[in-house]
């Protein structure tokens, strides 16, 4: 998590709580989250359909920056460490 917190002080300002950076951000962190929380309880069913909820919302997020500004797109993804989208 050492790389997201120069992320988070420049995304979580007061204008920018908005931008789809900061919203993938949160869902990145609570992804690291409930990550975690399954490991040690792998028969709770209802945060696993959770987990691939958030999964999904952030993936959307990310092929509407990617769509919309790629330079964001990248700088994003390399501060969070995520790969990039599949392409056909």
């Amino acid at each position: 998590m050492t790389k997201n917190s120069s992320l988070r002080s420049s995304l979580i300002s007061g204008e920018q709580r908005e931008s789809v950076e900061s919203q993938v951000y949160c869902l990145t962190r609570r992804i690291l989250r409930l990550t975690h929380h399954l490991e040690m309880h792998r028969r709770d069913y209802s945060s696993r359909r959770g987990l691939r909820q958030i999964l999904g919302k952030r993936k959307r997020l990310l092929v509407h920056l990617s769509k919309r500004d790629i330079l964001r797109y990248d700088d994003s993804i390399n501060q969070l460490g995520l790969r990039g989208l599949k392409t056909r």
